[in-house]
């Protein structure tokens, strides 16, 4: 399905060919990735558990991100609230109005389920622009503090700054 058609920018639905594709490109950009949690979340697209969204520019596909209608974790899992996961835009395709297209067909996507919609950022730098973006979009923190592997951490507990290190936000929908 086709969500957005834009002149240079098409939001579609995920499909098996574009996992290898994320997973090759993300490698080149010197991240440790491997095509597991792309198929997996094609697995749950295909079981009704998300909608898996890649993004195209120019022909090319260059971001993604998944909306979970009801999610099972985070600080607002189980609760009917939708959870926006795993969102990223290849480096090379950045500063293209990819980010916020996906971002706006994510936030579309999870007002048919509910007012509210949340997710988690990493605290570490390499989040720097993620965070930013999302504050300029109206989302704000939950209260609940730093999660770390998917759990509140508690005041002065150790934990490492890593991907696992979240902030939960959410936003209003309207």
């Amino acid at each position: 399905m086709v969500y957005y058609e834009g002149e240079e920018i098409l939001i579609r639905d995920m499909v098996q060919s574009d996992a290898q594709i994320i997973t090759c490109e993300e490698i080149a950009q010197g991240w440790p990735q491997t095509i597991d949690k792309y198929e997996m979340r094609l697995r749950h697209q295909a079981d009704g558990k998300c909608t898996a969204l890649v993004a195209e520019y120019k022909g090319n596909v260059a971001g993604y991100i998944h909306v979970y209608p009801d999610a099972g974790s985070g600080s607002f899992a189980n609760q009917g609230y939708p959870e926006i996961v795993d969102f990223g835009v290849l480096e090379k395709y950045r500063c293209n109005g990819i980010g916020s297209k996906l971002m706006d067909i994510a936030e579309q996507i999870a007002s048919k389920y509910a007012d509210t919609v949340y997710l988690g950022v990493g605290l570490h730098s390499g989040y720097g622009s993620a965070q930013r973006m999302y504050i300029k979009r109206g989302y704000v923190p939950d209260g609940s503090g730093a999660w770390y592997c998917d759990k509140v951490c508690p005041q002065y507990a150790d934990c490492c700054n890593d991907d696992d290190l979240v902030l939960y936000l959410s936003k209003g929908l309207s």
